[in-house]
């Protein structure tokens, strides 16, 4: 198992022209070339997406969903890109954690087509070229990779044996639904045969597939300390990152407070993100008033895997860009001839208790964006399952409060709110004491990635200043 010190030591990427952070070399290499096309953020992002679809199959991929903050000429919008059970499904309860029934509507494919039909330069299938490009001739494996691979307990039998470190793979049936997809758009995803094979191994109907459509949305956003702070709408828990910045503002970002915010905000969040939801008054100034003197429940956070980058161009356009499979390789199932892994979304309707027909469950899955005055401060995201809101809500205040560079930021040791418990990553062991002082029942993790790992991009006058999280494989670089 991996083991890490404090600090990591990576100094931050600096670039003046554009730049791309995220979680293997492949997926920035490919975010810079687009860049050097003469794509836009967007292009980048898109780029990248794909190249983790491939390079990172146990956290992603495009039997998956993701979600997209995009900040173009002083306006904000949100790119939800998640599908729903099938209109035909039971209202099981308990809820399937893996395998047919644990399926939704994957949104991922729909994502990339409406991102690159609203702000792409070069086009989608442009930016699939790299990706296509690393399933036919093979990619090699990073460590964190093969060690998440390795350790998966839900890995198909087409993903297996888990490859070493350096492993070359290739993926050609893959590389041939990607090609597809950048020949005809994402009609060849929901259409045809790809669709019916992911039918064939689910619950879903050939209609679950060819109705969906992503949708654009208004972000939420909070004041935090002089900047703003913007996440998605349900069915993402967003709001819950943005309420327990809300509630932390509210006192001195200590330790100790910024457990007790995210609890509070995690509580709410489990009980009020649903499908279509309005939680605005979750982060209502006279709600968070209120809500700063409450006594909050335990609240357990499952594990899950998914991929975040960012990218910032020239005309300092951003992408805060989130992809994911919810846990691993998701359900465990590939669709059979197209190298699609599915994902297990629909476990996450655990939350609200059991399957809701032709609705989309809790997504833990959240980009962030950061404004002040008005203007873009950067994109920024902690990929890591339910433990997402919390790592925001930690890297913001890293940057705003005590005012580290994104790299250094993320490299910060974090703490993770389980249940009755809170876990210390290996940097804030020494911090036990503190916050069994306050009553909270601190517990030492040498699980390193149960801690996510995250990407950010700051603008600081006029350069770009990024870091990508040590806790995964990739990098941040610019041009």
């Amino acid at each position: 198992m991996s083991r890490f010190r404090f600090a990591f030591g990576r100094p931050p990427a600096v670039a003046a022209r554009a730049m791309v952070a995220t979680s293997t070399p492949v997926a920035t290499r490919a975010g810079l070339r687009a860049f050097e096309r003469g794509g836009n953020a967007a292009d980048a992002a898109l780029a990248a997406a794909a190249a983790l679809a491939v390079t990172e199959p146990t956290s992603n991929g495009i039997g998956g969903d993701c979600f997209a903050i995009v900040w173009r000429d002083g306006r904000a919008e949100g790119l939800d890109s998640a599908g729903p059970a099938p209109m035909t499904a039971e209202p099981l309860s308990p809820v399937p954690q893996s395998g047919a029934q644990s399926v939704t509507v994957p949104g991922a494919v729909g994502g990339w087509g409406a991102l690159a039909a609203r702000h792409s330069r070069l086009g989608l299938d442009a930016c699939l070229a790299d990706a296509i490009d690393a399933a036919e001739r093979g990619y090699a494996v990073t460590p964190r990779t093969a060690e998440a691979w390795g350790r998966g307990s839900r890995v198909p039998a087409e993903y297996l044996p888990a490859p070493r470190v350096g492993r070359i793979v290739r993926q050609p049936e893959l590389a041939a639904t990607l090609r597809r997809i950048a020949e005809d758009g994402p009609s060849a995803f929901y259409e045809g045969e790809v669709a019916r094979a992911v039918c064939e191994v689910t619950w879903l109907e050939e209609e679950d597939l060819a109705s969906f459509r992503p949708r654009w949305v208004e972000p939420l956003r909070v004041g935090y300390r002089g900047y703003e702070v913007l996440e998605l709408p349900p069915p993402t828990q967003g709001v819950a990152a943005l309420e327990g910045l809300g509630l932390l503002e509210r006192g001195e970002p200590s330790l100790v407070a910024q457990v007790e915010c995210m609890r509070l905000a995690l509580e709410d969040a489990f009980e009020r993100v649903r499908d279509g939801a309005d939680v605005s008054d979750l982060i209502d100034p006279d709600y968070l008033d209120r809500r700063r003197a409450g006594v909050p429940r335990a609240v357990a956070e499952p594990a899950g895997g998914t991929v975040y980058l960012c990218a910032v161009d020239e005309d300092r356009m951003a992408v805060s860009f989130i992809q994911s499979n919810y846990e691993g390789f998701g359900s465990g199932l590939v669709a059979p001839g197209t190298g699609v892994a599915l994902q297990n979304r629909g476990a996450c309707f655990a939350v609200c208790g059991a399957v809701e027909p032709g609705r989309r469950p809790y997504h833990t899955i959240i980009p962030g964006l950061l404004l002040r005055d008005g203007r873009l401060a950067g994109p920024f995201g902690v990929m890591g399952g339910f433990l997402q809101a919390q790592a925001h809500l930690q890297l913001v205040s890293a940057l705003v409060d005590d005012g580290l560079d994104p790299q250094a930021a993320l490299d910060r040791a974090r703490f993770m709110v389980d249940g009755e418990r809170v876990l210390l990553e290996e940097g804030l062991w020494d911090r036990e004491s503190v916050l069994r002082a306050a009553g909270l029942d601190a517990v030492r993790s040498d699980d390193s990635f149960a801690f996510g790992g995250g990407q950010a991009i700051v603008v600081e006058q006029d350069v770009l200043v990024g870091g990508s999280d040590p806790r995964k494989d990739g990098y941040a670089a610019g041009i």
